[in-house]
């Protein structure tokens, strides 16, 4: 079976909502989503994710930024890439506005947002939910849309990538670290420990 990678669209909306929410949880009992959509009911997180992927505002989610995988005609991975310095912090609560979704400083989300973060670079590409479908886990789709994600990060004139990984997600710290990335700093958050179980999140960076 042939791995096709190509450029999400709009239409895509539905499985680039499954893609964030399943990498988002990444095995706890709530993420952000469940917080910043105020429910932990999936079937409304995920309506507002698909929402959230085709607002005017091109927020760090958004379709344009994710790569998708298919294999015999069906979807079965996805790899955001975005641009700090496009995709920023502002431009993803004009989306929630977009949504009615509330902004406010001391919205519960907001708060861990903006306390447990880094300051990323903006000179360098970030990657996020890359994730494969259940029944295609290592059949090569994660390592074609690095690959091509990378060849297009390159023709960007990008030579920096960086992603964060939750503190204590070990299989997802090992395959970016098996993939060439290095931990450059790790910021433990007590917040986040208290609002999802983890103690916080891992900066990795690699250069190409």
């Amino acid at each position: 079976m042939s791995i096709k990678i190509r450029k999400a669209t709009a239409n895509d909306k539905s499985f680039l909502a499954q893609m964030i929410l399943q990498s988002s949880r990444a095995e706890k009992k709530i993420c952000i989503y469940d917080l910043i959509f105020a429910t932990n009911d999936d079937k409304e997180i995920l309506n507002n994710l698909e929402k959230l992927t085709t607002t005017i505002a091109k927020n760090y989610c958004h379709f344009s930024n994710f790569l998708v995988a298919e294999m015999d005609g069906q979807l079965v991975g996805s790899l955001c890439a975005y641009e700090p310095r496009i995709s920023t912090k502002k431009s993803f609560y004009d989306s929630l506005e977009e949504l009615g979704i509330d902004v406010s400083a001391d919205s519960e989300y907001k708060q861990v947002l903006d306390v447990c973060d880094f300051n990323l670079n903006t000179r360098t590409l970030v990657f996020d939910f890359m994730e494969e479908k259940e029944g295609f886990i290592d059949v090569g789709v994660l390592k074609e849309l690095m690959r091509k994600s990378l060849l297009t990060a390159r023709l960007k004139g990008y030579s920096i990538a960086q992603t964060v990984v939750e503190i204590g997600s070990l299989e997802a710290l090992l395959y970016y670290k098996k993939l060439g990335f290095k931990e450059i700093e790790s910021k433990e958050c007590e917040l986040y420990r208290e609002k999802f179980g983890r103690t916080g999140l891992v900066l990795l960076t690699y250069e190409f």
